[in-house]
């Protein structure tokens, strides 16, 4: 089975739509038009239109288009930040972390037209965020699944935890794990191809696949392809393989 899969976007409109642009020609060149694309989460922060960016998915999924998107992170924060009712709330930590900088929560509101000041009200920002951001983008993000399975590969945001059953699998290993997944060279399942971890070029490491190319710092937005065992990245000049390091 062929399916397509895009590394995390953080709010990089144009970058998406470039992506997709690769993933049109290759369908053309394959005639292969249901095949599924999946996109590995973090679909806001730190780039300069995550509006855009769910406008464009929702739009996308209306019309036809044979795309999924599954939880990340960054998507699970802006959820939290929207919905915590009070400090009490064990969520409200992370969410206040959130409107730093370094996270790109304030990339985001302002994407949606909403400013935060250096000495801002938490609860001033989200009374404001909530008037702005459209329930169909919130309705977008709480839907989003943890994972997809595929015939051949598991496609989760961050990872999972290894040695746990699938149905096993903590929400949070999913949108959050690093090292202990990463430094896991045991066979899964089935290989992930999975996001979260920002590497200068996409790395197939046999049990795991890395499409996170650091969009959200500016670089490069990865589109792939895979076909059976196969890794293929997509370019302007068309496939380029990815083998196993």
């Amino acid at each position: 089975m062929r399916f397509y899969a895009i590394g995390d976007i953080h709010g990089q409109r144009e970058k998406l739509r470039a992506a997709h642009s690769l993933v049109r020609a290759d369908r053309v060149s394959t005639g292969d038009t249901d095949a599924p694309l999946i996109h590995l989460g973090d679909h806001t922060d730190r780039g300069p239109d995550s509006r855009g960016v769910i406008d464009d998915l929702i739009a996308g999924m209306a019309a036809g288009q044979p795309w999924q998107s599954i939880r990340g992170n960054h998507d699970q924060m802006f959820l939290d930040f929207l919905s915590v009712p009070d400090a009490d709330d064990p969520r409200f930590g992370r969410a206040d972390w959130w409107l730093q900088p370094n996270l790109g929560g304030p990339q985001t509101l302002a994407s949606y037209g909403v400013d935060v000041p250096e000495d801002y009200d938490f609860f001033d920002v989200q009374a404001r965020a909530r008037v702005a951001v459209p329930e169909a983008h919130v309705s977008f993000l709480d839907r989003l699944p943890l994972y997809a399975e595929m015939d051949h590969f598991l496609c989760v945001h961050a990872g999972i935890r290894p040695g746990i059953p699938l149905e096993k699998q903590e929400k949070e290993d999913l949108i959050w794990i690093r090292d202990d997944f990463l430094w896991d060279e045991r066979d899964h399942p089935k290989p992930v191809v999975h996001g979260h971890t920002a590497v200068q070029e996409p790395e197939n490491h046999r049990n795991r696949v890395n499409l996170d190319t650091g969009a959200g710092y500016g670089r490069k937005l990865t589109a792939a392809v895979f076909e059976g065992s196969d890794v293929c990245i997509l370019t302007e000049d068309g496939r380029v393989p990815l083998p196993p390091l």
